[in-house]
């Protein structure tokens, strides 16, 4: 079975530490993105989430939001699977919405990527 707590490297070398998984599943960490919108130097930001409970059998499902601390005005959230690929190598597999923030209503068509 997928163990979600560690350390993660996605494919554009950002990092995730998920560094406290509770019984209940409720999980936090730190994410280091390698990827900015201001084009600025990476930030380690604080993530917290959830991962749903499964006996021995399955693959578990997670879902976790990053506060993009102290460089940006967005938030995302991820929404995923874990799964252990036939080698044996741990993988999550995820989606992403990002929610910047605009100044008015007219604007809120551009804020979600």
């Amino acid at each position: 079975q997928c163990q979600l707590s560690g350390l993660w490297r996605n494919d554009q070398g950002s990092l995730m530490e998920i560094s406290v998984l509770r019984d209940n599943g409720d999980f936090q960490g730190q994410y280091l993105t390698r990827v900015t919108l201001s084009g600025g130097c990476a930030q380690i930001s604080p993530l917290k989430g959830a991962q749903q409970q499964l006996g021995e059998e399955g693959w578990p499902t997670f879902a976790f939001t990053v506060h993009w601390d102290k460089f940006s005005n967005a938030t995302t959230a991820f929404v995923g699977q874990c799964f252990v690929d036939s080698g044996g190598e741990e993988m999550l597999t995820t989606m992403w919405l990002l929610r910047e923030a605009v100044g008015s209503l007219e604007e809120d068509w551009k804020a979600t990527r």
